[in-house]
């Protein structure tokens, strides 16, 4: 979707004023159970504390953001309202376009983005240009306590950083209009190839969080961990474990960095296709999968067929190909992240 099919003033104004615009029913969702998403060491909790660092969301990129929405609807999500993303202006003048706008899966532990391009900013641009490679997942956002720490941390461990920025976008709340508020640390695309990867400090937890976003037709409830496929497992992977100031520990597929909440796991082509058969690679660096816990793995494969998406079911895992309207790679259901196929 480029940026002439919209018009700039019309959605600056909606960001403004109306946010996430009208609610709707949440689908007939259940609670997920009450059983622990992560294993120990990992921490069962929304956002970190002190120097903890979590996988917090990832984002497809996509030209449709209707499309997509619907079709995580057809995948047994219940997505939140579209929004369109802004900065405050230093000046204190209007709100300025980010050039993005989102729609996201939120869960009881991380969630799921959707974004789609509002404008010919930087940051516009990078869609455009990430989306020429493949469509599909471009963003890895990694949460702590202090952004701004994490920034200097970048900067004085050689990362070309980009000035902190303070984000927002307007959301509306159970009680009235609201707004999402973020400290997000990016460094330059050159700096990490694999997508936008970027580190965050959510201010604003009720806003975002809102517990009738949270509950899915499938009992998705947790985001788990990330999959990266690239041409040299061993750089990328100490690469980001300067990043997040983790270890990259060494696996039969490659390496694993084990975060307080989550994991990032590195591995080259060969190994991605031994053990994702079902999945292409469209290029190198590719995001390929990502974990979801589910409350019940037979709820979400009846709710996963009911919507046509097209998955494998082995043993303890689905493994959901991504519908078109979302880009290329996979879902891989759980009920526990130890059943995750890398984690074995």
């Amino acid at each position: 979707m480029t940026s002439t099919a919209y018009d700039r003033r019309f959605i600056l104004k909606q960001a403004i004023a109306l946010g996430a615009l009208a609610t709707h029913p949440i689908l007939g969702a259940q609670a997920a159970e009450s059983k622990p998403v992560f294993l120990r060491p990992e921490i069962d909790r929304q956002l970190p504390s002190g120097d903890e660092i979590f996988l917090d969301h990832i984002a497809h990129f996509v030209s449709d953001r209707d499309a997509a929405s619907r079709a995580m609807t057809r995948a047994g999500f219940a997505p939140a309202p579209i929004s369109i993303q802004v900065n405050p202006d230093p000046n204190g003048g209007p709100p300025r376009l980010t050039g993005t706008g989102n729609v996201t899966a939120m869960m009881t532990r991380g969630y799921i983005e959707i974004l789609f391009k509002t404008a010919d900013t930087p940051l516009g641009h990078e869609l455009d240009t990430a989306m020429a490679r493949y469509a599909g997942l471009h963003l890895a956002a990694f949460a702590v306590a202090d952004a701004a720490s994490a920034h200097q941390r970048l900067a004085n461990s050689g990362f070309k950083v980009r000035p902190l920025v303070q984000m927002q976008r307007p959301v509306e709340t159970a009680n009235g209009s609201g707004t999402a508020a973020f400290t997000v640390a990016r460094v330059e695309p050159d700096a990490m190839a694999e997508g936008r990867i970027q580190i965050l400090t959510h201010r604003t937890e009720d806003t975002v969080w809102q517990p009738r976003w949270l509950h899915h037709p499938n009992g998705a409830h947790g985001l788990l961990d990330l999959a990266i496929v690239v041409a040299d497992p061993n750089e990328a992977a100490q690469r980001f474990a300067k990043f997040t100031a983790r270890s990259a520990n060494p696996r039969a597929f490659g390496y694993a960095l084990q975060l307080d909440r989550g994991q990032i796991e590195i591995m080259s082509r060969d190994a991605f296709k031994a053990m994702l058969p079902e999945l292409s690679v469209p290029d190198l660096p590719f995001i390929g999968a990502y974990g979801v816990a589910v409350a019940s793995l037979d709820v979400a494969e009846s709710k996963l067929r009911e919507g046509g998406i097209e998955l494998h079911r082995k043993g303890p895992i689905i493994v959901a190909r991504f519908p078109l309207e979302l880009g290329q790679g996979a879902w891989i259901f759980v009920e526990q992240a130890s059943d995750l196929p890398w984690r074995h």
